[in-house]
């Protein structure tokens, strides 16, 4: 598996733009692609937060690491059980405000390293 992560572009309140993928409100993205995230698909709220079956798609990927958004204000929680998940693939996690989260993704992107990430960009 030898695809690289996506670049992130732009962003700001509202949206975050990806070289190839396009601009969206929340994005999920992995080493070779991202989609949209849709909060409705799996029933996330801000809490108890991001869900098991947020980060399952991204698993799928193989990342060396997981970057999860907390929202641009840090309202965005992380349930136990995804922590859990994540701790039991043995894959690390860094959780951290949208711009913090965005800053670490693409660092690690352009290093060509193997990392995926949920990105909320709003509150």
């Amino acid at each position: 598996m030898g695809e690289s992560s996506p670049q992130v572009v732009d962003d700001g309140w509202g949206f975050v733009e990806v070289s190839g993928l396009g601009r969206f409100r929340d994005v999920k993205l992995w080493p070779g692609g991202g989609r949209a995230w849709d909060w409705r698909e799996t029933g996330t709220d801000h809490r108890p937060g991001i869900l098991c079956a947020d980060v399952t798609e991204l698993l799928k990927h193989e990342p060396e690491l997981v970057i999860l958004s907390r929202g641009r204000q840090g309202r965005l929680s992380v349930s136990p059980e995804t922590l859990s998940l994540l701790e039991t693939r043995g894959v690390p996690v860094l959780r951290e405000r949208t711009d913090a989260a965005l800053a670490a993704y693409s660092q690690l992107a352009r290093e060509g390293r193997r990392v995926a990430g949920l990105f909320h960009t709003t509150c």
